[in-house]
């Protein structure tokens, strides 16, 4: 596994913390060089240490994905750190809970600005280098909610989530010509430092209505992202993988 990925040279925002981290976790134990974005320059120093301890050395770039420039300039360091870009996880993205009566014209700015303008705006950033790769793949964290189910209080999250894969179809078919694959991983109920402050009670909710019955790992999807980004997947493009441990399956809640 390390001979195929030691060469591959991977950039994923949103990286120091929850699914991020687990995506940089994944890649950089199969060998792969890694450099993580966010926009907590402290954040990033932990996550660099936390892998380190892991025995994986990642490159660290304090950026904001809803800021154009600060991605043009996230591209080229990281194409300096890493010698080029091979992969683009856009991973960054945030979740802010509003009731539709409560949304403001401020709050659909942030959660578009940083869900669906920053995974614009990094893939723009990076759509050179990804060309002169020969093997570019974007990889973009969507979610179930949204694409596919409904969670109230995130109807503006839910909506930013099912433009992303309109986005990923049509940059699929324009990329294409370059030997650049673009898919989308659709997380179910992940454990991340979000929930933290839920309590036992409404995390135990939340694993009940899970066939699998835990509630997914980061890694799990750093897993299906290493998937997309591997040659397995070079004749796969403008597709999304749905990783819920079949939460989206039954019919009826009792079947869960």
């Amino acid at each position: 596994m390390a001979e195929e990925w030691r060469s591959v040279r991977v950039l994923i925002t949103g990286g120091s913390q929850g699914i991020g981290l687990g995506i940089a976790e994944v890649f950089a134990r199969a060998g792969a060089r890694v450099a993580i974005t966010g926009r907590n320059t402290a954040r990033l120093a932990t996550a660099r240490a936390r892998l380190a301890a892991c025995g994986a050395e990642v490159a660290t770039i304090t950026a904001d994905v809803a800021d154009s420039r600060s991605c043009v300039r996230m591209a080229a360091e990281a194409e300096n750190l890493l010698g080029g870009i091979d992969v683009l996880c856009a991973n960054a993205g945030i979740y802010p809970e509003r009731a539709i009566a409560q949304i403001t014209p401020s709050d659909l700015d942030r959660v578009f600005g940083t869900n669906v303008h920053g995974m614009v705006f990094s893939v723009q950033a990076c759509v050179d280098a990804l060309r002169r790769s020969g093997r570019g793949r974007v990889v973009v964290t969507s979610s179930i909610t949204g694409p596919t189910t409904g969670f109230p209080g995130l109807s503006h999250y839910g909506a930013s989530k099912a433009a992303q894969l309109g986005f990923v179809r049509s940059a699929a078919v324009e990329l294409a010509p370059h030997n650049v694959t673009v898919n989308a991983v659709l997380p179910g109920s992940i454990r991340t430092e979000g929930l933290d402050g839920l309590g036992p009670e409404t995390v135990d909710r939340m694993q009940a209505c899970i066939p699998l019955n835990r509630l997914g790992e980061p890694t799990d999807i750093g897993h299906a992202a290493l998937f997309f980004a591997s040659e397995g997947a070079a004749f796969v493009t403008g597709q999304s993988l749905i990783v819920d441990g079949g939460q989206t399956l039954p019919e009826l809640p009792e079947m869960r």
